[in-house]
């Protein structure tokens, strides 16, 4: 390991090889656990240092686990044994090019989804599906690995169906380019030229190679946009009503939560971040008389605009033509009371899209409790049946939960017209990782009292967890970011099985490249 150290910094350079325990450490947990100890950790400035590090490594048959924002729940990143090299992809951060006229932008790994969006507003332009929640951390290469949910998904998809081309360095330190890019002469504004190569690479979790740089899609930015909020007394009254308005294709988002993390939001949110989240709605509007609008409706509904006992469900729509966006939200809002939704106040809807990337505050509960989810997407013909399979199972839970102090919640949120994606969350009482404290903002933490560690209730959550994955496997669901969470080789027909190991095996024959992630095997 000494001389692959050595040689890592030469290729690098020496402020780009860490060997510190507390940064190994770091890199070798994510928010709901912790893996083998990496030996190093390597931050390559350049693409090409990059794919000269990984080949090193594979020479050496020394494993890498290529990390993006850190943001995996899932031990997407995570070697089972200790040793190895984390990839950290978080200094590949540039917009290599912006192309107005061609439609599309050409950004590095480690780009997070809230500078890309910065960068394209002043010039009008966005990707389609433009970054989940966790945006100001998320990379667009840990996106494209894992495949996000959320800003515009409702109508363009997850992160995959924007996606042009990627640029990925192999095992051997080579750097393949998909769709037209992998011509001799080509640029990367056409996906499909051939087979989809473009594809292998959305959502592989990093198995087939540590993806460099991703071309997406541009569109204008919609002129025009509106929102709706319901309220519902049950929860299937809430799913028929988002599958119902999924499969319209007008509603660029749609989500909405039970009454348990209803709950956890309202505790959450602070006299000063409502001052600053009014601030951004009221100057987010596209003239000053609109902004005052939103901004009064916001004050006049207070905290009181939502029943902590409902569930409640949120859509945006956009568009070009105002009347063509109103006209949408009409038929969304219909959509809502013919299934016996109550209309409240959007104010949710409208905060989250004035301020789409928040500080990741989230990822602890109001009281520093652990926090995780776990997820699934259903048919929609699945979701309701799907949904209550959980809340039963959670129920057969209650007594163990409570003992424990263990809580739940549920998201729910659509994905094109097709895909009906169910979160529950589980927040508990435990100590908080290294992860957590550097990803929190600083002033949050202060103001919260650390918990002891907690080992049984965590291992009920992680229990839970299982449990909830086979109520989603019985139920024909699939999953984002798969990691070594979620049965997927298991649940592979055997001809899918050995056409992906065999893919596996020719860009990766000593299987050095994030081992054993989707189950694939490899020394990890």
């Amino acid at each position: 390991m000494k001389a692959l150290t050595a040689e890592l910094a030469r290729l690098v350079g020496e402020d780009g090889v860490v060997t510190a325990r507390e940064a190994r450490e770091h890199h070798s947990q994510d928010v709901w656990t912790t893996g083998g100890l990496v030996d190093l950790v390597v931050r390559p400035k350049t693409q090409e240092a990059a794919a000269a590090a990984l080949a090193a490594c594979a020479r050496a048959g020394v494993p890498v686990y290529p990390r993006g924002g850190g943001m995996s729940y899932t031990a997407g990143y995570l070697g089972e044994r200790g040793g190895g090299m984390s990839l950290d992809t978080s200094r590949l951060t540039r917009i290599v090019e912006i192309d107005e006229t061609d439609r599309f932008v050409r950004v590095e790994a480690g780009c997070t989804w809230a500078a890309l969006h910065e960068a394209l507003k002043p010039k009008g332009l966005r990707t389609p599906f433009w970054g989940p929640l966790s945006g100001l951390a998320s990379t667009i290469g840990g996106g494209v690995s894992q495949n996000n949910a959320f800003f515009g998904a409702g109508t363009h998809g997850p992160t995959g169906q924007s996606v042009l081309s990627v640029s990925v360095a192999l095992a051997d330190g080579s750097i393949l380019r998909t769709g037209s890019a992998g011509q001799r002469a080509g640029s990367a504004f056409f996906r499909h030229d051939g087979p989809d190569l473009t594809g292998l690479f959305v959502g592989d979790c990093g198995a087939l190679g540590v993806k460099l740089e991703i071309t997406l899609r541009l569109v204008e930015m919609p002129a025009h946009e509106a929102w709706g909020s319901f309220s519902f007394a049950a929860p299937d009254a809430m799913a028929h009503a988002a599958s119902a308005m999924a499969r319209t294709g007008l509603a660029c988002e749609i989500f909405g939560f039970d009454p348990g993390l209803t709950a956890v939001r309202m505790q959450r949110a602070s006299i000063l971040s409502d001052a600053k989240t009014l601030a951004k709605v009221v100057t987010g509007q596209k003239t000053l008389l609109k902004g005052a609008v939103e901004g009064a409706r916001m004050a006049l509904a207070g905290r009181n605009f939502l029943s902590q006992a409902d569930f409640n469900l949120h859509f945006v729509t956009e568009g070009h033509s105002r009347v063509g966006v109103e006209d949408a939200r009409r038929r969304l809002a219909a959509i809502c009371e013919r299934e016996g939704g109550k209309a409240v106040e959007p104010t949710i809807p409208k905060v989250i899209r004035a301020n789409p990337f928040t500080p990741l505050n989230t990822m602890i509960g109001p009281n520093a409790e652990r926090w995780v989810p776990v997820h699934g997407i259903v048919p929609h013909s699945q979701a309701v049946a799907c949904w209550a399979a959980i809340e039963a199972y959670f129920a057969s839970l209650k007594d163990r939960f409570e003992a424990e102090g263990v809580t739940t919640g549920t998201l729910i949120t659509t994905l094109g017209e097709t895909g009906f994606l169910i979160e529950p969350v589980f927040l508990w009482p435990d100590a908080l990782f290294a992860l957590h404290e550097e990803s929190v903002e600083a002033n949050y933490l202060k103001k919260l009292e650390r918990r002891p560690a907690n080992p049984a209730a965590t291992a009920l959550v992680g229990e839970a967890r299982a449990g909830v994955v086979d109520i989603f496997t019985r139920h024909g669901g699939v999953h984002f970011q798969i990691g070594r969470t979620y049965p997927f080789a298991k649940t592979r027909r055997p001809e899918t099985l050995a056409l992906l190991r065999s893919i596996k095996a020719a860009l990766d024959p000593d299987g050095i490249v994030n081992p054993g992630v989707l189950g694939l095997g490899g020394s990890s």
